[in-house]
């Protein structure tokens, strides 16, 4: 499936977090919501956007915002990659990368010649009515939680 477009509605989902706890788009109603798709728990890049979203998290808070990571691997997994950095936010378990597909992140990649289906670092900024407000494509890591707290109203 092709990536949501600003303006779009974001599609809903029910995930579970690395507490076993189901969260739904829909429970963030009226608030803003960032989703970032990250590729796996505890790879380098992924944890230092983990890590950078953790410590931007009071920001975040300010305006209301709540910050939802999702990945494939399981529960047990967000639940040790949480612990290990005290990760303190909701980190979902999109194993089956349906919820990936709906937003169009899990895409065809290459690495060593090799290629692979995998999740491309996306970052959206669902807005309170539950359209997409902002799209980051392709995202690279060092200044990316600034800038999309930056972008929250």
């Amino acid at each position: 499936m092709p990536l949501v477009e600003p303006g779009k509605k974001a599609p809903a989902f029910a995930l579970k977090d690395q507490n076993g706890q189901t969260h739904r788009l829909s429970d963030y109603a009226g608030r803003s919501v960032i989703l970032y798709f990250y590729p796996k728990d505890d790879t380098p890049g992924c944890t230092k956007e983990s890590c950078d979203f953790q410590e931007t998290l009071p920001k975040f808070k300010r305006r209301d915002a709540a910050v939802l990571g999702i990945s494939i691997l399981d529960e047990a997994s967000k639940a040790k990659f949480a612990g290990k950095y005290g990760l303190t936010f909701p980190l979902l378990a999109d194993p089956d990368h349906q919820v990936a597909e709906r937003y169009g992140v899990w895409q065809e990649k290459s690495r060593y010649g090799r290629t692979y289906m995998g999740i491309v670092r996306t970052t959206y900024l669902v807005g309170p009515d539950g359209r997409i407000v902002e799209r980051w494509d392709n995202v690279k890591v060092d200044g990316h939680a600034e800038a999309v707290a930056a972008a929250v109203p």
